[in-house]
């Protein structure tokens, strides 16, 4: 379709579904202080069925066949219309649907994507384990295949939207004699099975989002094993590299921009204060550079790749951002940024509280800054020992 037909649609559609967006309402990143999953919902079923909210899913699946470049354009025409905070669905939306796209067979295409597409079925990925740390590749979580079932036990610990989740994107060890890499199978996991237990994280900022699963004898059907038996970390290889986009998307697309903040500087009438201007100035330049780099990264989708390490660059940059907006926040308001009880000062303090998860989602910085320094400065890696070692011959 035509660029400019295309944004004239979109523009008619947005105005007739939704409001405008306005900087004075509250800002909320990755449900910061919120449980309510209603607005999402309702706003993807608003948008699915003319495939608005995943334009570049097939249209059968709740899509509209939309290339990387028409996607970008109806993304920036998005922008300027309210979209409420979505973090319950992100893992549906950014992680898991692309992921089934690339590698799943077309019935479970056609039984996971159009739910997850119109909010109706909510996911949580079932990656990280109390014993394997940022060692994704060493889950212990052992599933065992009888015929057409498998039988799986384990642990997993910071599941996001454990809670309420309705399905689960799991990892289990399914083979333990070979090397770590080799022996893990994906799963679709019904987060409401017999002997699924979850229980729920208290954070600091009083969310409860994260939780640790307890896996006691269930049952998975082998039709919702994603993948050949054995590619599970194929599998989530492409769920992490979807994740790591969409996170950097998230953090650094939602009310904490620079815009805000110096909306909030004019509002406390701080905005001669050179210091507060540079550092303003400073965060508009970090953002330019991460729609600059987001351009790039819609480039590479054009032309077919797969995505890349840009998305550990985009999440370092947006969770630095996001913690300076708010450090920088705090001092605007002084003491009112820790003891101000009115609504914008409640409102950052939450998002204060919240900053220092976001270095610890989706991937630890740490292995953020692993990947970049591999991938993109080309520096020598980690040192490996256990690469070629069966797992069960690996000290733990």
């Amino acid at each position: 379709m035509d660029t400019e037909a295309l944004r004239a649609e979109a523009r008619a559609a947005f105005a007739g579904l939704l409001a405008p967006r306005r900087l004075d309402r509250p800002a909320t990143v990755l449900g910061a202080g919120a449980d309510d999953l209603a607005p999402g919902r309702e706003y993807l079923e608003a948008l699915t069925p003319d495939g608005w909210a995943v334009p570049t899913w097939p249209r059968a699946v709740g899509g509209r066949d939309a290339t990387p470049a028409e996607a970008g354009v109806i993304a920036e025409e998005l922008a300027g219309f309210e979209v409420p905070d979505l973090y319950p669905y992100l893992v549906g939306l950014h992680v898991v649907g692309p992921t089934l796209l690339a590698v799943a067979s077309p019935e479970q295409r056609g039984r996971w994507l159009p739910v997850i597409a119109c909010g109706a079925e909510i996911w949580c990925q079932l990656f990280s384990e109390p014993g394997a740390g940022s060692d994704l590749a060493n889950v212990g979580a052992r599933a065992e295949r009888d015929g057409d079932t498998w039988r799986v036990n384990g642990q997993k610990v910071w599941t996001s939207r454990g809670a309420y989740a309705h399905r689960g994107f799991l990892l289990a060890r399914s083979d333990p004699d070979v090397p770590k890499h080799a022996g893990i199978t994906a799963f679709c996991l019904d987060m409401r099975a017999p002997g699924v237990d979850v229980r729920p994280l208290r954070q600091m900022n009083g969310d409860a989002h994260f939780s640790e699963v307890f896996l006691d004898d269930v049952l998975v059907a082998d039709h919702d094993r994603i993948g050949e038996p054995g590619s599970g970390w194929a599998v989530a290889r492409t769920g992490l590299a979807n994740e790591r986009g969409a996170l950097g998307a998230v953090s650094a697309g939602t009310g904490v921009s620079a815009t805000r903040l110096a909306a909030l500087v004019q509002a406390r009438g701080r905005e001669a204060d050179p210091l507060l201007r540079s550092r303003v100035a400073a965060m508009y330049t970090a953002s330019e550079v991460a729609r600059l780099t987001r351009g790039r990264a819609r480039a590479r989708a054009e032309a077919g790749q797969v995505p890349g390490p840009e998305g550990s660059g985009a999440k370092l940059r947006a969770s630095a951002a996001f913690k300076t907006s708010v450090d920088v926040a705090l001092g605007v308001l002084g003491p009112a940024g820790v003891a101000g009880s009115d609504p914008v000062a409640e409102e950052w303090q939450m998002l204060f509280l919240t900053a220092p998860s976001v270095s610890i989602r989706g991937g630890t910085d740490e292995i953020q800054r692993n990947i970049v320094g591999e991938h993109v400065l080309g520096l020598p890696p980690e040192p490996r020992v256990d690469l070629d070692r069966p797992w069960t011959e690996v000290p733990r």
